[in-house]
């Protein structure tokens, strides 16, 4: 227990370093724990090369700690392997094993990776074309508060893909994903409401009132998750 205590002291200091801007000493302590295997401090040693805090930045070396760590079933890490794999970023370019990453990640409910698996299927990258399941991955991310996630699911419903074609579903997503500036949210929820009944804008609006108190907004990630659209 004493060695437990004394790595959760050393990772914390650490934290507290990263959050006062001192990332030399963040990084210290972290690369400390991270080469003993501590699976979260290799995610943020991951992190620090990525962005060059406290280091010079290097995507190879970004790479290696966050495969470290996402092999211990970090799923923040999971997630950055996966879209480093889809970028070709410290690593070759390797979209299957961008989808493997982005899977792990998805299944542990990381938000990002759910939003990242679903534009893949979407497109077909990786993975056969199915709208269905990237909707249904759009819609887990929306309902925890992602409003990229938000803004494609109102999308599908305002054009029936993946799903039917639904203009109150499709006013609800789009009014919670506009709330965060997303222009492409504000125009297709115009075009949406064009065509709405009174009825529907009505019923719209009591979902989107009920929707809005239920989620929060959740779009971060540990470090770097660029978004492959």
């Amino acid at each position: 227990m004493k060695h437990v205590s004394i790595a959760t002291d050393a990772f914390q200091n650490a934290r507290k370093a990263y959050i006062s801007g001192n990332f030399s000493d963040a990084y210290k302590n972290w690369l400390i724990l991270a080469e003993a295997g501590d699976r979260d401090s290799q995610a943020w040693i991951g992190s620090l090369y990525a962005n060059g805090e406290g280091v010079d930045r290097s995507d190879e070396k970004a790479f290696h700690w966050y495969l470290s760590a996402a092999k211990q079933n970090n799923y923040m890490a999971q997630s950055n392997i996966g879209a480093f794999y889809f970028m070709g970023r410290g690593v070759e370019k390797n979209v299957i094993e961008a989808v493997y990453w982005f899977s792990k990640a998805a299944e542990a409910g990381d938000l990002n990776s759910q939003f990242n698996l679903a534009v893949l299927y979407s497109k077909g990258e990786g993975v056969e074309e199915d709208h269905e399941k990237a909707t249904t991955l759009y819609r887990k991310a929306s309902e925890m508060g992602h409003y990229p996630s938000q803004s494609r699911l109102g999308y599908s419903y305002a054009h029936g893909k993946g799903v039917p074609k639904d203009r109150v579903q499709a006013y609800l997503w789009l009014s919670l994903a506009s709330q965060h500036g997303i222009g492409t949210a504000l125009d297709a929820l115009e075009s949406v409401v064009k065509d709405m009944s009174l009825e529907e804008k009505t019923l719209g609006a009591s979902l989107f009132e009920e929707w809005r108190t239920r989620t929060k907004s959740r779009d971060g990630q540990l470090a770097l998750n660029p978004t492959p659209t």
